[in-house]
């Protein structure tokens, strides 16, 4: 089996992550800005009940990614965990914190051990995104290499920082996009207003940042910035470009529905773009495909094990996924909305 097409699943999962996961990131980072207990009660409802039937199935596609690497491509894995262990580090713990926080917030009937979790969930749903995009910025640097000691510049470089707030944006773009077409789902037109300024005002950040990250990549990821600006790497990031113009005119014309589709190809698009500008190399410029390739054998049952999964698995997350977007699990009526709670609760402060 050819250890380029596990390469390509591998980038696929990676977007498939991007995606889903990042929409999950993207509701927290809004669930923090939406303001004080009761100024946003409503946006954070609405974050709750959307977040709720997927938010763990999405790292389904985290999981799928590890195992790729790990098995797929074992020198690449010791690579990037012995030479980013400490941002990889964080973004682990922030996943498991950010999980704790929004699992014991909502049945947690003390105000102030309520606020406490919603308060870890909200700042693991901006570091955690944060991190892992430095860590694809290190990568995307060339300053990772086969026996590269840990080290801050690995991840604390201009491309890294970069990456990682575009990261940060890009999800804050997928919530705010989704979050206004379950408003409009729920038929809560003020809330479907409100997200919807702030996904437009995401749109403005993303193609902001992403021209100065491209900006940066030119003297400091040279081989990754021609890989954007040549072939099939600048075809897909044009791609990425045309979604996000189409999501933003959907959007503008209350087209909320199929702004999500638009969403999702930015972010797809830009995440593969990404991953056909650093060919041949996996961790570029140092550690092409073909070397960080495990045994052939492996790389064959990894292959059957992929196509298992998609034939079983696929088809059950992507029903999941139409049933989430459809209303068909949870519905939310507006007197959930305006009493923000579905019961009485002790709002008390002492335990």
């Amino acid at each position: 089996m050819s250890a380029g097409v596990i390469a390509f699943v591998l980038l696929l999962a990676v977007a498939a992550y991007a995606c889903a996961g990042g929409t999950d990131y993207g509701a927290g980072f809004w669930d923090l800005t939406a303001g004080g207990a009761e100024r946003g009660k409503r946006p954070r409802w609405l974050i709750d009940h959307a977040m709720a039937p997927v938010w763990e199935v999405n790292n389904v596609w985290l999981v799928f990614v590890l195992v790729i690497l790990w098995t797929g491509f074992p020198v690449a894995f010791q690579t990037l965990f012995t030479a980013m262990w400490l941002p990889l580090a964080l973004a682990a713990l922030g996943m498991v914190l950010r999980g704790a926080g929004f699992a014991l917030r909502k049945p947690t009937r003390r105000l102030a051990r309520r606020r406490i979790y919603g308060a870890v969930f909200a700042l693991a749903s901006l570091l955690t995104p944060f991190f892992l995009g430095t860590a694809v910025g290190g990568i995307a640097s060339g300053r990772v290499t086969p026996g590269t000691d840990a080290s801050a510049d690995a991840w604390s470089n201009p491309t890294s920082l970069l990456f990682g707030l575009l990261t940060v944006a890009a999800t804050a773009f997928l919530g705010a996009v989704f979050l206004t077409a379950d408003a409009v789902r729920f038929d809560v037109p003020d809330l479907a207003s409100y997200f919807r300024r702030r996904a437009l005002g995401g749109l403005v950040v993303v193609a902001v940042l992403a021209a100065v990250t491209l900006a940066v990549t030119h003297g400091d990821a040279p081989h990754v910035w021609r890989g954007l600006t040549h072939g099939a790497g600048l075809a897909l990031a044009l791609v990425s470009a045309v979604f996000l113009i189409a999501t933003g005119l959907l959007l503008l014309r209350g087209r909320a529905r199929w702004a999500r589709l638009g969403a999702v190809g930015v972010v797809a698009a830009a995440v593969v773009a990404w991953g056909v500008a650093q060919r041949p190399y996996l961790i570029p410029p140092s550690l092409t495909v073909a070397d960080a390739a495990g045994d052939p054998a492996t790389l064959t049952w990894l292959a059957w094990v992929s196509l298992v999964a998609l034939l079983l698995i696929g088809p059950a997350v992507a029903l999941l996924y139409w049933l989430d977007t459809h209303g068909e699990l949870e519905p939310l009526t507006d007197a959930d909305l305006q009493r923000g709670r579905p019961a009485p609760e002790d709002t008390t402060d002492d335990d």
